[in-house]
C-alpha cells in the first residue's frame, strides 16, 4: 500500500508589479520548466511603472532614426492628452507587412502617476526628427518653387506686390520655417486653393 498526499509550493514573482494574467485555475496542472518543456505560465506580472511603447516604422524612414530620439505618443483609449518619450531600439531586419516593409521600434515612456496606462492599449507615435522653436513659418501652399529655390509674393500696396526669394528651413508639410526673405512686418498673397467642384470653362 501506499499514501498519496498533495504537494504545495509556493511561487514567487522575480519582479515587484501588476498581475495582467492568470490563465490557469484551482486544479490545473502544472508543469515545472526544464530542458524538454517550458513550463506552466501561472501568471503575467508587469512593472507598470516602465511602460514600453512598441511601433512599427516604414523602410523609407528607418535609415532617419537613432537611439535616443524624443517621441510624442498618443494612446487610442486616452483622449487630448500625450505622452513623451525616447527611442530606445531599433530592429536590425524588417519584415513584410500588408506589403510593404516594416521596422520594429520601442520607445521607453514618461507619464504622470495620476493616469492610469493598462497594458496592451493601442497607441501611435510621431518620432521628432527635427525642431525648431520661435521662427517665422509660413503656409507652403502660399509659396512657389521654381527649380531649386523658393519665392513668395510680398503685398507693396494697392493692387502691387513682388516676388521675393526666401531662404527656407525645416518643414512638416503644412507649415515651413523662413530663414530669410521676410520678417513679420509684410503682408504676403495668399495664393488661391483651386476649388475641386469649379467648373473648367
Amino acid at each position: 500500500a501506499s499514501n498519496s498526499g498533495q504537494v504545495s509550493n509556493m511561487i514567487r514573482s522575480t519582479i515587484d508589479g501588476m498581475v495582467l494574467e492568470i490563465p490557469v485555475e484551482e486544479g490545473f496542472s502544472v508543469v515545472e520548466r526544464n530542458n524538454f518543456n517550458e513550463g506552466t505560465t501561472v501568471a503575467t506580472v508587469a512593472d507598470m511603472d516602465e511602460l514600453i511603447f512598441e511601433g512599427t516604422v516604414d523602410e523609407s524612414d528607418v535609415g532617419k532614426l537613432k537611439e535616443g530620439m524624443p517621441i510624442n505618443i498618443r494612446i487610442g483609449a486616452i483622449e487630448d492628452q500625450s505622452f513623451d518619450g525616447r527611442l530606445t531600439y531599433i530592429a536590425p531586419k524588417g519584415n513584410e507587412l500588408e506589403g510593404a516593409i516594416k521596422f520594429e521600434v520601442e520607445a521607453s515612456m514618461d507619464y504622470p502617476e495620476d493616469v492610469f496606462i493598462r497594458s496592451g492599449y493601442s497607441a501611435s507615435g510621431d518620432i521628432i526628427l527635427q525642431k525648431a522653436e520661435n521662427v517665422l513659418t509660413l503656409k507652403e501652399r502660399d509659396l512657389f518653387f521654381e527649380n531649386d529655390s523658393v519665392f513668395v509674393e510680398i503685398h507693396l500696396g494697392g493692387k502691387n506686390y513682388e516676388k521675393r526669394l526666401l531662404e527656407t528651413g525645416i518643414s512638416d508639410g503644412i507649415e515651413i520655417e523662413i530663414k530669410s526673405g521676410i520678417d513679420t512686418s509684410m503682408m504676403i498673397k495668399a495664393q488661391k486653393i483651386a476649388d475641386k467642384d469649379e467648373k473648367k470653362k
